[in-house]
Formats: C-alpha cells, structure tokens, sequence
C-alpha cells in the first residue's frame, strides 16, 4: 500500500504539473481539495483521467467521485479495492 500511495503521488504532482511540489509534501490524509493541495474541479477531472489511463478504473457516479479523490489514502483504498486478488 505504501508503495501505491508514493506512486499516486508521485502521478498527481505530474498529472497536474505540481512543479514546486514533492511527493513528500503531500499527507497521505490531508484534503486533496480546498485548504489541502488546493485542487479545484478541473484538477479533479486530471485525477479521474489517472485513474482511468493508469489503473483502468472508470468512475461513473460523481458523487463517488467526491469520496475517492478526498486524500492520496482514499485513492489508494479505491485502487486497492478494485484490484484482483
């Protein structure tokens, strides 16, 4: 899991060309949107293309949407829970 979430972030930070912004930066907790990372709404459409391009895992519901992309923790549960076993 650890490993899954240092290449989510390491993904996120060239996704959405975070260039002042390190792997290392980011908690695996802290809010990817508002007072987190910051992200807004077109960053979270960057991060639903990742999703789909890098781990072939299409999101339909936006409102799942919201609850995936809260923090690098919950994309990486998100992942892991789609994954094969």
């Amino acid at each position: 899991m650890e490993d899954l979430k240092s290449k989510l972030k390491a993904q996120i930070i060239e996704a959405l060309n975070l260039q002042d912004t390190k792997p290392e930066d980011i908690d695996d907790n802290a809010p990817l949107f508002g007072e987190g990372l910051g992200l807004d709404s077109i960053d979270s459409l960057e991060l639903m293309v990742l999703l789909e391009r890098q781990y072939h895992i299409k999101v339909e519901d936006p409102r799942e949407g919201r609850k995936i992309l809260q923090s690098v923790q919950s994309m990486a549960d998100f992942i892991q829970s789609k994954q094969p076993a």
